[in-house]
This record gives structure tokens, C-alpha cells and sequence, in this order.
């Protein structure tokens, strides 16, 4: 009888002595907020990469054409750095744009010269906002420090984009979008969806039913002045 107790006790000191490992490597595993935030500029990251290679190909303003090259340079050094910290992290990336993403891509693919800037330019401000958006959210709200930092680096690069964009679309005079109360981007006259969803959702990676990145109400929105 005490040999079966004292097996009885070293396998509960056993199970004891396994608990911490395993609530650390639990622990390590990214929360849903970061786990989306990855999914999502992965995804950001690939449509501006072909909308930027696009605006090469079949801008007819040189800005334009300028612009493009910057995003794509931007993006894929970014998109780096995402993949890297997806993989340390053990999160799994889409290996395309979103649905949403896919029909500006197509839509753009249909225009050509003046109608392909505007469609171009107007697309990838609504697309940086919300980009932005998820950006801050995850600095706010992301617990994992890799993919914090992440966003942190990112910021400025998508904060430049859109004052590029900003500057771009007052002299080409075409509508900036606006943002409401909400912190939500709203199409500044042009029913055209941005690259990261469509018009009504400020996420970067998805459409209107698919849950943000942690995009709150209270998340700031770039500066239109």
C-alpha cells in the first residue's frame, strides 16, 4: 500500500512539475488580437504590392507612378518582417488579398490613364485609413511584443503613405475620405473599396462581416488637414 501511494505522489508531483511549462507555453501563444492583426497587414502588405506594381504599369500621372514603387519597396520590406514574426509565432498567414481586395485589384485592372489615377488614388486613401486604424489598435491593445513593436514600425511608413496620398489627391482634385465620429472611413464621395475592404469596415485584412483587427470607436484616424 505505500508503495502504490508513494508512485500515487510522484506522479502528482510530476503533473505539478509539468503545470509551469505549460502555462508558459500557453502564455506565449499570440492573442486574437494579434493573431488577426498579422493576418491582416499580410494581407494589406500583398494588395498593395500588386496595386503599387499597377500604378507603374498604368498610372498616367508620374506621382502616381512614383507612389506605387514607394508601396511596393514599403510594403514588401514590411511584409518581412511580418512573415518572420508570424513564423516565430507559429500563426498561420493567407497566402492572398482578401475577397475585397481582389475586386479592386480587378477593378483597377479594367482602367486605364485619368480613371485609373483617380480610382487608384481614392482606393488607397480609404485603404491606408483603415490601415492606420488597425495599426493603432494593436499598439493600444496587442499583448504578444513582437507583433506590437510590429505595428509600431509600421505606423510612421503608413502614416507617410497616406500624407503622400493626401497631398496627391488635393492637386489631382480628387475627394479625400473623410471620418466620421466613429473613426470610421467613409468614402469621401466615391463608392470605390478600399484595398484593405470595403468602404464600410476599417479593417485592412477583411469585409464588412469579418470581425477588425480590434478597431474601436475610440481609435484615432489620420489627420486630413
Amino acid at each position: 500500500m505505500l508503495g502504490i501511494k508513494r508512485l500515487g505522489l510522484l506522479a502528482t508531483l510530476a503533473v505539478v512539475g509539468l503545470a509551469p511549462a505549460a502555462a508558459a507555453q500557453a502564455a506565449a501563444q499570440p492573442s486574437a488580437q494579434d493573431t488577426q492583426y498579422l493576418q491582416a497587414v499580410h494581407q494589406v502588405n500583398l494588395a498593395e504590392i500588386v496595386t503599387g506594381n499597377l500604378a507603374q504599369k498604368k498610372g498616367q500621372n508620374e506621382q502616381v507612378k512614383q507612389l506605387g514603387q514607394q508601396f511596393v519597396t514599403d510594403h514588401t520590406q514590411l511584409d518581412q518582417t511580418v512573415q518572420s514574426t508570424a513564423q516565430q509565432l507559429n500563426v498561420t498567414l493567407p497566402n492572398a488579398p482578401t475577397a475585397d481586395q481582389q475586386k479592386v485589384i480587378d477593378k483597377l485592372n479594367g482602367l486605364k490613364g485619368a480613371a485609373f489615377d483617380k480610382a487608384w488614388v481614392t482606393a488607397e486613401l480609404a485603404g491606408h485609413v483603415q490601415a492606420i486604424q488597425a495599426t493603432q489598435t494593436e499598439i493600444s491593445q496587442g499583448s504578444e511584443q513582437s507583433v506590437v513593436q510590429l505595428a509600431q514600425d509600421a505606423l510612421p511608413v503608413l502614416q507617410a503613405h497616406y500624407d503622400a496620398l493626401v497631398a496627391l489627391a488635393q492637386e489631382l482634385g480628387i475627394p479625400v475620405p473623410q471620418t466620421s465620429a466613429s473613426g470610421t472611413a467613409s468614402p469621401g464621395g466615391s463608392g470605390t473599396p478600399a484595398p484593405g475592404g470595403t468602404t464600410g469596415s476599417p479593417t485592412p485584412g477583411g469585409g464588412t462581416e469579418s470581425p477588425e483587427p480590434g478597431g474601436t470607436t475610440e481609435t484615432p484616424v489620420p489627420d486630413n488637414s
